[in-house]
């Protein structure tokens, strides 16, 4: 019977096979870093095969696992024989030297239908044998015969020419130089991957990967309203006003990038998963400047069970120079859909006819749809459920002050 490696070597091989498995059946990638929550979609799949075990063990070709009586819990991850997302993480990085054996059965059924038992009986993974004593010692004696072969060989060749062998100098110079180049190369690469880890730690990048599910309910074509024209000074009546947005949202590398229309001004940004159903949103008025114009950042929470969600945003009024003031406001979006692309409609008759900005939704195989956007009474919305959200009251301001959101109607 050949011998199969154990221990730290054959766990980590296992779950970088499991991983590479689990991306390629289901499209989600595992982050492997520190962080525990990364691994647990693995786990509980590794999970449900590790609790047959007390009674399939035979069928596995596994050992024998005892049957747990009057266990407490049925739900994951309080059953004996579950695997946690911080044990796979454990294992992954090779801090433990004997992993469960529950564990290591998990990984060669999900991998290879048979336990770690029928595996080392029947081997059909190359890479997981362990190398005898008198395999280590032939390997050796031929790699060291090649390289007495290779000595000779150059050593003749010298002899023979002089010329070839100032040739073959150059040559090993030039390798030389190249592997330095190489060398510098790779650890420049190695440092830029552990800058772009820390700034992701630092930064929060990325912390959590969205499931096909919650990248499939946010990517699309949204409607947003927001009560900001009310805090407007530049407008005398800007008592009770609303405008309306029109977003893209398309998903990107673990984030998603959005064009945001607005009835004055673009915005551009982008968005990401800070944990299930949370979203941290960031945006700025797009324009060709350098700089970041007022900058603003949401949270938007998807669980509410509604077919409206609402945002708490740190924004601005978006009024003239010393007039544009950072408020806190509460916004309402509504999500129109996905696919086809938004475009600004620009030096045409429908925009002097409405006096606002016009977004045409072109969908293939799908009548054109247009959105005119403009700063308007709530009174106007036929969506009453939504009007408490975004009316006056919502405005929070940065440093009060008297008269600037207006609590009534006061132009005649």
């Amino acid at each position: 019977m050949l011998n199969i490696k154990t221990g730290k070597e054959e766990i980590i091989y296992l779950l970088t096979k499991a991983i590479e498995k689990f991306k390629a059946e289901t499209g989600q990638a595992i982050i492997q870093n520190t962080n525990r929550k990364n691994y647990e979609s693995l786990a509980i799949l590794l999970s449900d095969i590790s609790n047959q075990l007390p009674t399939r063990f035979e069928e596995f070709g596994a050992e024998s696992y005892s049957v747990v009586l009057n266990q407490q819990s049925q739900e994951y991850p309080h059953r004996k024989y579950d695997i946690t997302g911080g044990q796979i993480k454990d294992a992954l990085i090779g801090i433990v030297a004997n992993p469960r054996p529950f564990l290591v059965d998990a990984c060669y059924i999900y991998l290879y239908g048979i336990g770690r038992k029928a595996f080392k009986q029947n081997p059909v993974d190359d890479n997981l044998l362990k190398l005898s004593a008198e395999d280590k010692k032939e390997e050796s004696d031929v790699s060291q015969k090649k390289n007495v072969g290779l000595v000779k060989e150059i050593s003749l060749l010298k002899k023979k020419n002089k010329v070839k062998g100032r040739v073959i100098k150059i040559m090993a110079t030039g390798f030389v130089a190249l592997c330095i180049v190489l060398g510098t190369l790779f650890f420049m690469h190695k440092n830029s991957i552990e800058d772009w880890q820390t700034l992701k730690k630092n930064m929060n990048i990325l912390p959590y990967q969205p499931t096909q599910q919650e990248i499939d309910s946010l990517e699309g074509v949204w409607i947003c309203y927001t009560g900001s024209p009310q805090a407007r000074i530049s407008d005398p009546s800007r008592y009770h006003k609303v405008v309306s947005n029109l977003i893209e949202v398309n998903y990107k590398d673990g984030y998603f990038t959005f064009n945001r229309f607005g009835a004055s001004f673009n915005h551009i940004g982008y968005m990401q998963f800070e944990s299930p159903g949370i979203v941290s949103i960031y945006s700025r008025i797009k324009n060709n400047s350098t700089n970041t114009e007022s900058p603003r950042h949401s949270l938007l929470n998807l669980n509410t069970g509604k077919n409206y969600l609402t945002a708490i945003s740190a924004s601005w009024n978006f009024d003239m120079g010393e007039k544009n003031k950072i408020i806190g406001i509460r916004e309402v979006y509504i999500k129109l859909g996905k696919g086809g692309v938004l475009e600004e409609v620009i030096n045409e008759i429908e925009n002097a006819s409405c006096k606002c900005k016009v977004i045409r939704w072109r969908q293939e195989g799908a009548k054109t749809k247009s959105f005119y956007l403009k700063n308007e009474l709530l009174d106007s919305l036929d969506l009453n459920e939504i009007k408490p959200l975004i009316n006056e009251k919502s405005i929070l301001l940065n440093i009060p002050e008297d008269g600037l959101v207006l609590a009534t109607d006061t132009i005649k």
